[in-house]
């Protein structure tokens, strides 16, 4: 039997650790991009996740519906208010992407299709009505909901200031909704 000197064979111990150590390591994948923004995503609370989804999707919704509204409506007052909440979503949305959590994938354009579906291939007065009653009612009360919910509820700071800045231009955006309804004669409640 070979007797080795104690210090040598604790040099040589540490030294195998060492290796093994390394070597595990370099085998540990790190982890991608996506399983790193799932990560992210599913440390945000419940009502930001929410406010992602139904705020990002109001606000593309809406902008994407005014502007089928520029192009198919006779109407001015109708042309005005979809110009309006067009240019002023635009740039709700990249307030809500640039607010968004690192990680965190914000969509950048997902609107509601079914709600587009229902105005796309309507025209003139059949559409103007469509629009007001559908979406900018009741799809501006959703979106407003959702923002007020995010204010009350949600945990993230940045995504909670976004919805605090955006809330007063998406109240405008309502009650503009009403007074057009108004002046078409149609309700002002959303349906």
């Amino acid at each position: 039997m070979i007797r080795l000197p104690l210090a040598t064979l604790t040099s040589a111990c540490l030294s195998g650790l060492l290796v093994v150590a390394t070597a595990a390591s370099a085998q540990t994948p790190a982890p991608s991009a996506p399983a790193a923004a799932a990560a992210d995503a599913s440390r945000l609370h419940a009502a930001d996740q929410t406010f992602i989804a139904d705020g990002t999707q109001g606000v593309a919704t809406q902008r994407d519906a005014a502007r089928i509204a520029t192009s198919r409506s006779t109407d001015r007052d109708v042309k005005a208010f979809a110009e309006r909440v067009s240019t002023d979503n635009a740039k709700i949305s990249e307030a809500l992407r640039a607010a968004s959590p690192r990680g965190v994938d914000v969509p950048n354009n997902d609107p509601d299709a079914a709600v587009l579906a229902s105005i796309n291939n309507l025209r003139g007065a059949d559409f103007d009505k469509t629009y007001i009653e559908q979406v900018a009612l009741a799809g501006e009360q959703k979106t407003l909901s959702a923002f007020q919910a995010e204010i009350a509820s949600g945990r993230d700071d940045q995504l909670k200031a976004a919805a605090k800045k955006a809330l007063p231009t998406i109240q405008e955006h309502y009650a503009l909704a009403q007074d057009l309804a108004k002046r078409k004669h149609l309700s002002t409640t959303a349906q």
